[in-house]
């Protein structure tokens, strides 16, 4: 019997890190081959790559790292036009038993978020920015 196996689409991945020297943190990933793409260092958040991947660089937005998957988004944060919504990933979610730390409004339409846990703690920012 052949096993059907289903994948989840949620889009860009990256590592959001909290920082507690933003500027020790860009000087540090420049060295690993990352390169700025966006954010704003005044406002203490960059975006770092190097090649397909992506990190955050967060300082004093948050206590822990979260892992963050963008919907709609590619490596490139060019918007995708044939992905999955934010709000259909929750629904999904939440009939698999999976608990929600945070819910988008799923009356709403564009941009959402939800969070939820793994079962060590971590925590998944699924953040829908189209």
């Amino acid at each position: 019997m052949k096993k059907v196996i289903t994948t989840m689409e949620l889009g860009n991945f990256s590592v959001s890190l909290a920082v507690k020297d933003i500027e020790a943190s860009k000087l540090f990933y420049e060295k690993l081959g990352f390169t700025v793409f966006g954010g704003d260092q005044s406002q203490n958040w960059l975006i770092m790559k190097n090649g397909d991947h992506n990190i955050g660089l967060f300082q004093g937005m948050f206590d822990k790292n979260i892992l963050t998957f963008n919907p709609g988004w590619s490596s490139d944060a060019q918007q995708l036009t044939d992905f999955t919504d934010v709000r259909e990933l929750q629904r999904q979610l939440k009939a698999s038993g999976v608990s929600m730390v945070t819910e988008a409004d799923e009356s709403s339409t564009g941009p959402a978020s939800f969070m939820i846990a793994d079962p060590d703690g971590n925590t998944i920012l699924v953040d829908q920015h189209v």
